[in-house]
């Protein structure tokens, strides 16, 4: 009978820790995988219904099978399963399993299942539709050929879960701007230009110091940063390429962006990754884009670091650098010193200042400026 392959305990148990991921994105694998357990399934993965990307929040038992054949093959444009099931969930249903949207005989002869899915094992699967704000997601549920397929008992036990899917993922996505904001401001206070961009180039917040070197030859241009400098604007758009191929959980490699201007200094635009409640993948915050305006005068910040947490002058240097936007290996070419030396250094800033990762130190500049900047109307 269905429904009794699905441990409901379980269920019930990944269905109370939705809430955490609301405001720690790390944590869905961990209860996607405890609701592919309770399922009976071989994993489950995140994906949303109008933009199908890679770095998508995945089990592991799925990891291969996603990355080697599902994106790596293009099958995630071709999917049957999207194609059919999509409309169902966009007219109300909060679940779908096979039979919604194959014949026995159309699962034969069809690419998706006769040349991929039964193949590697799999062919059965149920997904959970859900809403982050405007936008439809499923939490697709794949099970091996072998434990047969999914009845409608069990698709009403899925089903059960939408509401609290929707919740969690539009208050996650909720955090996860107000975190974004949060990095914006916080590097504003320490005189940082910054942009942030989701996985498909579109900016989704900025600061007044990015707004104010906003100009003809840099400028916002339908929700995108666009340059008069060709070799920059070329450099900006394999950044955005890189973001769209590149898994959201690996080290985005970019190199520092010149954007040269008429009759003035450049502008340089350094790339960070986005962290924390920020990275939830309903929003799609994929990096921050550091602006130094080479016009600008610089900001001395290193003897307050100093003086504050009993930092040498090369541990506050490097504080600095790395507070500002920098990263640590962009840090040790700034300073003329091997990549090592600066792990080294920053490793000390940590341990003396209490911060554990880059936002933190930028958090600390930030208070810094707030206790030590003139007050208006002040004698």
């Amino acid at each position: 009978m269905g429904g009794d392959r699905i441990d409901r305990a379980r269920l019930k148990r990944a269905n109370a820790r939705l809430s955490d991921a609301a405001v720690d994105p790390a944590i869905w694998p961990e209860i996607m995988e405890e609701i592919s357990a309770a399922a009976g399934a071989t994993g489950a993965v995140l994906l949303q219904s109008d933009v199908r990307t890679s770095d998508v929040p995945r089990t592991s038992g799925l990891d291969d099978f996603l990355r080697k054949n599902y994106f790596a093959e293009g099958w995630h444009q071709r999917d049957v399963r999207a194609d059919r099931g999509v409309p169902l969930l966009l007219r109300g249903q909060t679940a779908i399993i096979d039979q919604d949207l194959v014949t026995p005989e159309e699962m034969k002869s069809l690419g998706l299942y006769a040349e991929l899915m039964i193949p590697k094992g799999l062919g059965w699967f149920s997904a959970i539709g859900f809403w982050s704000g405007p936008s439809l997601w499923g939490l697709s549920i794949q099970r091996a050929w072998r434990d047969g397929p999914y009845e409608q008992e069990d698709k009403r036990i899925f089903g059960r879960l939408s509401r609290r899917l929707s919740e969690a993922a539009t208050l996650s996505q909720a955090v996860g701007r107000v975190a974004l904001a949060g990095m914006t401001n916080a590097l504003e206070l320490v005189h940082q230009p910054a942009l942030a961009l989701d996985r498909r180039g579109f900016v989704l917040d900025f600061n007044p110091g990015a707004a104010r070197l906003f100009d003809n030859e840099m400028r916002l241009c339908n929700h995108r940063l666009v340059v008069r400098d060709k070799q920059a604007s070329a450099a900006l758009a394999g950044l955005v390429d890189r973001m769209r191929l590149t898994p959201d959980t690996s080290t985005l490699p970019c190199a520092s962006i010149v954007v040269q201007r008429s009759g003035r200094r450049p502008v340089i635009v350094r790339v960070l990754p986005v962290d924390g409640a920020a990275r939830t993948p309903f929003l799609g915050a994929r990096t921050l884009l550091v602006l130094t305006d080479l016009e600008a005068e610089p900001v001395p910040e290193s003897a307050l670091m100093a003086r504050a947490f009993g930092l040498s002058p090369a541990e506050s240097r490097i504080a600095t650098l790395v507070a500002g936007g920098l990263s640590p290996r962009q840090a040790a070419d700034e300073l003329g010193i091997v990549y090592e030396t600066a792990r080294a250094h920053l490793k000390a800033v940590f341990d003396k200042t209490g911060a554990h990762r880059q936002s933190e130190l930028v958090a600390l500049l930030l208070r810094l400026s707030q206790k030590t900047r003139p007050r208006r109307g002040g004698s």
